[in-house]
C-alpha cells in the first residue's frame, strides 16, 4: 500500500492506506465481493471498490461502486472517487 500511495503522488497525505492480505476487514465491513461474474477476471472473494469516511473511529460515510452489470465497480468508480467522497464529507460535517 506504501508503494501504491507513492505511485498515486499521496504518500504522506491525510489519506491511510490499509492492505487486507487475509481479507478480514473486507469480510468484517460485509464488502467481499460475491457476484459470481466471469470467474477467468477472479472476482468471488474480492474486496469491492468502495470508500469509507471514518473520523475519530466512528463510520461516517461509506460509498460503493458497483452495479449489477459491474460487480467491481470497473466501468464507473465515480462514488469512490475523490470528488464524490469530498463532496459527502464536507455535506456531513456541514
Amino acid at each position: 500500500m506504501k508503494a501504491w500511495g507513492e505511485n498515486q503522488k499521496i504518500a504522506g497525505s491525510i489519506m491511510v492506506f490499509l492492505a487486507d492480505p487475509s481479507a478480514e476487514f473486507t469480510k468484517a465491513v460485509g464488502m467481499e465481493m460475491t457476484h459470481p461474474g466471469p470467474t477467468s477476471v477472479g472476482i468471488i472473494g474480492r474486496c469491492k471498490r468502495f470508500a469509507m469516511y471514518v473520523d475519530n473511529s466512528v463510520i461516517k460515510y461509506v460509498a460503493v461502486s458497483e452495479a449489477e452489470d459491474d460487480p467491481a465497480g470497473d466501468d464507473d468508480p465515480s462514488a469512490t472517487c475523490y470528488d464524490a467522497m469530498l463532496a459527502a464529507i464536507k455535506e456531513i460535517d456541514a
